[in-house]
């Protein structure tokens, strides 16, 4: 009984996780973060425009990066550079919303990159963002456990 209730934990565990690794905010062209280089607010502390020429395809939709080192930093630990909540408004997600960002709008907290639809909002974020933070995990699990995000 034991053996059989770890497997099914394994699988719901591994299930949930599975179901996190697509749902990412992209264009209809799939371009995610509308072609920001996701490196580039961990390396250099600003939001940057990528180029076609250093573009990636991860996950089903495509990144772009500004330069080779950046997109070589991606393929070696994507997970360390996909924003959360996929790239949705993390502060609209502490609220139980899916919004859509604005790239400039941004924050990195303890190695997580946090986007914001707009930087005025982002400043109410910023307020209070470990709250935001325990709101929009669980929203954001919620939502994807129920696959009730949007789909372009």
């Amino acid at each position: 009984m034991n053996k059989l209730f770890a497997v099914i934990m394994l699988l719901l565990i591994a299930s949930c996780t599975s179901l996190g690794q697509y749902n990412l905010n992209t264009n209809k062209q799939d371009l995610v973060i509308e072609g920001y280089d996701v490196v580039n607010y961990f390396t250099e502390g600003s939001a940057a425009k990528g180029s076609a020429q250093f573009s990636y395809n991860y996950q089903g939709s495509v990144w772009h990066f500004k330069n080779q080192q950046h997109l070589d930093a991606f393929k070696n630990t994507p997970e360390k550079y996909i924003p959360q909540y996929g790239g949705y408004c993390a502060y609209a997600m502490s609220a139980n919303r899916v919004v859509d960002i604005d790239p400039q709008a941004w924050s990195i907290h303890e190695d997580k990159l946090y986007l914001n639809y707009s930087k005025s909002v982002r400043w109410w974020w910023l307020k209070d963002k470990q709250d935001f933070i325990i709101s929009a995990d669980k929203y954001w699990q919620q939502k994807v456990t129920n696959n009730e995000l949007p789909q372009n």
